[in-house]
């Protein structure tokens, strides 16, 4: 039975490795060359743990060392990579395959002529459903051509950037295709009297013409499925190399005309240090310029010197997004804002929430009160309760301006005029401060109680023989050694705090906006929820790089006030020793 057992180990490991290198080797080919290389290494670590008996006390690490390397280490390396780029809306691919898309993409085209040329499309039913097995007729000076569903020639993954079929001339009844025979019915015909077109034992009938009324009546079906589908990024070669493609005509129907390449690749020499090198450029094969490569993207330029957008490409910009935080202005003065407002906001959660926590931990603490399950369970229900849930009540339930309970109910039991709670800046900041203490209090309450109790209770017999009363004894003993125990609590809770998207996400959604300003900001923005913004609801489009940037400059804001109040605090004290 061991045997058994350990025969099938060594096939789940042999698995895994297959499964990994599998991994590794299709990330590699797709130019995903770091996230390859991490699951080399992972796969090398893991055999290497299990295979060498020296590394078998590592066996127990194997799944925290995958998280390790997945989630941990390939973050914060792609993180930093992205930082020095333009990644983001209209730079999302290599240099390359912006080439690619320019020489390929039937996008960048243009109509030779505008005199369309006549076709009809057959296709096989599957009852009295039409499906996409199809095949196009061409009637070109008196000729016929034939065409099936084009195949793809430029792919780049799963997307297809050209598709392309060569035509052959129709001559006689049957023709002979890729090793099929077709027959022409009727023939012979002018292409409005073709019916149907027969491969081997598989009829097509004729669907869709637009220059047939009745046909025409298809139109819905062959743009939305067959030309939306196969024809949209396809082109039709004839036998001298000439090109058809889909385009809409000027009378608003689908039809075919003879396209070229807008681009085309050059060849040019230039001197660099001296030495003379090749380059490749781009050129419009309409003006003959060449196409203007700068700041990750290319331009088309005009007679006018009107340079056009084409295509951006992914490109290394070194320290312009960091810079940016401190040239721009209209960066600079609302980033600086939200950067001073999040040191607030994380120093305020900590200090009020304690402030609200340590009192209950107190009256808890006495052991002479009545019911002290009760009302710590009671007390506990805020911290309980999930954060989702908590902050749509408080958003939708008590803050809201029109409807909410303190607006309607409480403040004019008061006598007080209602408060804008999310069109205000300084109400918005008083109101997520107010929710995130009323989930957090709970925390603080429970890490003081559990403080307050493993403190000796000779040093309060003590102090009361020497006469100490209540408050002296607060000040002197409990508060100095209740910070020296929940002062690492303390901090991590200032780091939670720095980066609690969720509380200011669901609240306010960062607002009210800040006016002036080019980056998505407002008022109760906090860093990382400034940076979500950013990444992905960016008027402007995503800006990744930008992003990223100020996902480091958070990332060493927090180590290093965390490390100083660590340092401050004496919570490495013990570990020194």
């Amino acid at each position: 039975m061991k045997n058994i057992i350990k025969l099938l180990l060594w096939f789940l490991l042999a698995l895994l490795n297959v499964a990994f290198f599998w991994a590794g080797v299709f990330l590699f080919q797709n130019e995903y060359y770091e996230l390859s290389i991490v699951l080399f290494s992972l796969l090398f670590l893991i055999d290497f743990f299990i295979i060498n008996p020296k590394g078998y006390p590592y066996r127990y690490v194997i799944p925290a060392l995958a998280l390790l390397f997945v989630l941990v280490l390939y973050p914060i390396y792609f993180t930093f990579k992205v930082a020095f780029t333009n990644y983001g809306t209209g730079h999302f691919m290599s240099r390359q395959e912006a080439i690619e898309r320019l020489l390929y993409d039937p996008n960048f085209s243009y109509v030779v002529d505008s005199t369309p040329v006549s076709y009809k499309v057959f296709v096989v039913y599957d009852g009295l459903s039409p499906t996409e097995d199809f095949v196009i007729l061409f009637r070109i000076s008196d000729t016929i051509y034939l065409g099936e569903k084009p195949r793809p020639v430029v792919a780049r993954g799963q997307e297809v950037l050209l598709s392309q079929f060569n035509l052959i001339p129709v001559t006689d009844e049957t023709v002979s295709l890729n090793g099929d025979t077709f027959r022409i019915v009727p023939w012979p015909a002018d292409l409005s009297e073709i019916n149907l077109v027969v491969r081997n034992d598989t009829t097509y009938k004729s669907f869709y013409s637009p220059d047939d009324e009745i046909l025409r009546l298809n139109a819905p079906y062959f743009k939305s499925r067959i030309a939306q589908n196969h024809l949209v990024n396809a082109e039709y070669v004839l036998p001298d190399g000439k090109k058809l493609a889909l385009r809409i005509a000027p009378d608003g129907e689908w039809r075919f005309m003879h396209v070229e390449r807008l681009y085309r690749l050059a060849y040019k020499e230039v001197y660099d240090g001296g030495k003379m090198k090749i380059k490749t450029t781009v050129v419009n094969n309409l003006t003959g310029r060449e196409v203007i490569e700068k700041e990750g993207a290319f331009y088309d330029v005009d007679e006018n010197g009107n340079e056009t957008f084409l295509v951006g490409f992914i490109d290394f910009v070194g320290w312009k997004n960091f810079l940016r935080i401190v040239k721009d202005p209209k960066v600079s003065g609302p980033f600086f804002r939200i950067f001073l407002w999040t040191f607030v906001w994380a120093v305020l959660s900590v200090v009020l929430s304690l402030a609200v926590g340590l009192p209950f931990a107190l009256v808890l603490n006495n052991p002479r009160l009545r019911g002290r399950n009760l009302y710590r369970t009671l007390l506990i229900i805020p911290w309980a309760i999930p954060v989702f849930i908590s902050a749509l009540v408080w958003r939708n339930g008590l803050l809201n301006e029109t409807y909410g309970v303190i607006n309607k109910f409480l403040l004019p039991l008061l006598g007080l005029d209602p408060v804008k709670w999310f069109n205000d800046p300084f109400w918005a900041r008083v109101g997520v401060l107010l929710v995130n203490v009323w989930l957090t209090f709970p925390y603080m309450m429970t890490i003081s109680l559990g403080a307050l109790q493993s403190i000796p209770p000779e040093l309060y017999e003590v102090a009361a023989i020497d006469g100490a009363g209540r408050f002296r004894r607060f000040v002197h003993i409990t508060f100095p050694l209740l910070m020296t125990i929940i002062a690492p609590l303390l901090v991590s809770s200032f780091a939670f705090s720095f980066n609690n998207f969720t509380i200011i996400y669901l609240i306010t959604g960062g607002g009210p906006p800040i006016p002036n300003s080019t980056t998505p900001t407002g008022y109760t923005d906090i860093l990382i929820s400034y940076v979500y913004k950013l990444a992905f609801e960016g008027g402007q489009g995503q800006d990744f790089g930008f992003a990223s940037a100020i996902s480091i400059l958070i990332f060493f804001l927090v180590g290093g006030i965390s490390f100083v109040n660590f340092k401050l605090s004496g919570a490495f004290e013990e570990v020194s020793r």
